[in-house]
């Protein structure tokens, strides 16, 4: 298997990038490497030597340290090159002037999953928008979506749901790279900085993360395998429900379940939905930590066995429409706050139209659903192609 090659990759093997003089910030986390494994830092540091100024932190942190939502990181100096590492998920999100007065150039190294609510686009959108107020040139070091750039899915992102997980107007399965969403952040979403995407060379829109031959180092804690980015862009609703989503289990996102299942009903219920490319293997486990911590939580272990037809955020609405269908007295919406929200129910944010979650709380069928989707998730599959880097 011939390995695809990075934006980073391709930085440090062509000299046509303008970077010989300007003052350089990297905003990365652990999963910025290379093939083998090397830090997107440490090369940079070694292929500029001193013009590395600043380095910038998404959440989870630095190093990717902080489990859950809502917790912040602190600023920091690196303690290999002693530059200081500023948290962009702390006391700010966006980035002040003080953050970005030591650079010239912001370099964008982060591994991004393909789903709506993963808020590292978000951190990358307040970088542009700082980067246009402070006059910083943006430059996306490019990496694979892991869940394929063919594939949408989901209701696009409705203006009164916006928050930290959801800023724009984008399907839940989005289908771009983080290079090619800056572009569509920038343009068709008009934030206007001075932006430019050194692309990955040997990716292919249809392939998966197992397919790019790359090395699979966790972007956050709970994405510990190629496999739970696949599940993610549905079982993320999980999060906003007294589901246990496996967090605190060896399988986040893989694992889901709860006390009050009675895995026999759910399965008979979910018989009657499509489900292509995904088995439902029923389980018991019991998280060490987050919901249900301690108990043992009666549930189901996906097994994805074709990513190119499985369709997870139909599965997932598939899933919680089949416990409100057996277990609507125990299951509950979770309360807020959820991502510095205080007052909105954290599955509309998630979902991104309350709309919907009360429909699926009418056991509407998840068919009547997506058509109600079609159209817009149609829009925007027009608006995105014109942002492809790769065909």
């Amino acid at each position: 298997m011939k390995i695809v090659q990075t934006g980073l990759v391709r930085l440090l093997t062509d000299s046509e990038h303008g970077l010989s003089r300007e003052r350089i910030g990297l905003l990365c986390n652990p999963a910025s490497v290379d093939s083998r494994l090397r830090h997107a830092r440490l090369l940079i540091d070694e292929a500029f030597p001193g013009q590395l100024r600043a380095l910038y932190a998404p959440q989870h942190g630095f190093f990717a340290e902080k489990q859950d939502n809502m917790i912040e990181s602190a600023d920091m100096m690196d303690p290999v090159l002693q530059v200081p590492v500023y948290s962009l998920y702390g006391e700010l999100r966006r980035p002040d002037a003080r953050m970005f007065e030591p650079i010239d150039v912001l370099l964008v190294d982060l591994q991004d999953v393909g789903t709506r609510v993963y808020t590292f686009i978000y951190t990358l959108s307040y970088c542009m928008e700082a980067a246009r107020e402070y006059g910083v040139r943006v430059i996306i070091l490019d990496r694979p979506n892991p869940v394929n750039g063919l594939d949408l899915e989901g209701n696009c992102l409705n203006a009164n749901c916006a928050s930290f997980v959801g800023r724009y107007s984008i399907p839940m399965r989005h289908g771009l790279t983080i290079g090619e969403l800056a572009g569509l952040f920038n343009n068709y979403f008009a934030i206007g900085c001075e932006l430019s995407v050194i692309k990955m060379e040997g990716w292919h829109r249809q392939m998966v993360f197992r397919d790019t031959g790359l090395p699979w180092v966790a972007p956050s804690p709970n994405l510990p395998t190629p496999e739970s980015t696949l599940v993610y862009p549905g079982q993320v609703l999980l999060e906003g429900t007294n589901i246990s989503e496996g967090r605190g289990t060896t399988q986040p996102f893989e694992l889901f379940g709860a006390p009050y299942f009675d895995t026999g009903k759910i399965e008979s219920t979910l018989a009657e939905a499509s489900l292509p490319g995904v088995i439902l293997r029923p389980v018991v486990f019991e998280p060490t930590a987050n919901k249900w911590q301690g108990e043992a939580c009666h549930g189901f272990q996906m097994h994805v066995q074709d990513p190119l037809i499985f369709r997870p955020y139909r599965t997932t609405f598939n899933i919680l429409r089949a416990v409100l269908a057996n277990h609507g007295d125990r299951f509950e919406w979770k309360s807020p706050p959820y991502e510095y929200e205080y007052e909105r129910l954290p599955i509309d944010l998630i979902i991104g139209d309350e709309g919907i979650r009360r429909r699926l709380e009418n056991l509407e069928p998840i068919e009547t659903l997506e058509l109600g989707w079609h159209d817009e998730l149609e829009q925007f599959r027009e608006v995105s192609r014109q942002c492809y880097l790769y065909r």
